[in-house]
């Protein structure tokens, strides 16, 4: 591997080819719901607006964007999650179960996965020291556990950007799995030596609210256009097992408009009888158990 590579110096173990998720289903949709915030001072760098304002300006249109999460967003995604039975892996900025512990308690208490995501949006591992790293994770894991009762298994930094450490130190902090690569369709183990290890379990951006929306301004409905693909061609064309990730956030698909496009995704997956939805960390306790990994 070469030095900068996420996992450099680790070992990898692969899923089977006949592997499959729970209930022997060969697909997985995996929903993800991102509960973000920022650091006093900072915001969002991608707004409604589009044109970022000159330096020094604090952006209260982006700010009170970026509140419509916490405000109408989250609450909005729990009860659709709870109307379709789908547990969802919430991705949780530190800063959320701090200052709305009330909201992260009914998450975890609903049966959704608490993924630790940094302490906020702006503080992202690869701008980071290791010591401030460890000291970030470590924050970010007593807060949540304070908030659900719960400690986190899983890890997504901002921007799904690690540092070349971030694997090991999370690893070494009790995490089971990160979602910090775009490298494969598949969750593989990486063993460090020494006892260390965790599951990597990549993402992707195909069917993800900021880029298909904020970003390149498309149609709430094309998000469901591109999951429908995603869908028949795992079906039909792939032979191995495969997951899809419909991804969106609080503060943007948490609005009528896209939460409309998340309902109709989860009403699909929930009546296929070829589709077994979870959460992350359930799928791999799963694995684990099949002592795969």
């Amino acid at each position: 591997m070469h030095p900068h590579d996420i996992h450099a110096g680790g070992t990898e173990t692969h899923l089977p080819p006949d592997f499959r998720w729970p209930g022997g289903r060969r697909l997985a949709v995996f929903f993800r719901v991102a509960f973000e915030w920022w650091s006093d001072g900072k915001w969002p760098g991608v707004g409604p607006m589009g044109n970022p304002l000159a330096g020094g300006s604090v952006d209260i249109n982006a700010l009170g964007f970026a509140e419509y999460g916490h405000r109408r967003g989250i609450p909005r995604a729990m009860d659709a999650l709870t109307r379709h039975g789908v547990r969802a892996t919430v991705l949780v900025s530190g800063i959320m179960a701090e200052r709305h512990p009330e909201i992260v308690r009914d998450l975890g208490q609903a049966g959704h996965e608490l993924v630790a995501h940094s302490y906020a949006m702006d503080i992202v591992p690869v701008y980071l020291d290791e010591t401030a790293e460890r000291d970030n994770i470590r924050r970010t894991t007593d807060l949540i556990e304070a908030a659900s009762g719960r400690r986190p298994e899983g890890w997504v930094s901002p921007r799904g950007t690690p540092s070349v450490r971030t694997p090991r130190l999370l690893a070494a902090e009790g995490y089971t799995w990160h979602g910090d690569t775009l490298n494969d369709d598949l969750p593989y183990k990486v063993d460090f030596g020494a006892g260390q290890s965790i599951v990597a379990f990549p993402g992707n951006m195909e069917v993800n609210d900021l880029p298909v929306y904020m970003r390149h301004g498309n149609s709430p409905r094309q998000l469901m256009e591109l999951y429908e693909d995603w869908f028949e061609y795992a079906r039909d064309v792939e032979k191995g097992p495969a997951r899809l990730d419909p991804t969106i956030h609080s503060h943007v698909f948490g609005r009528p408009i896209g939460m409309a496009v998340f309902e109709k995704m989860m009403a699909h997956a929930q009546a296929s009888d070829a589709i077994w939805t979870g959460t992350r960390g359930e799928a791999v306790a799963h694995i684990r158990q099949l002592g795969i990994f």
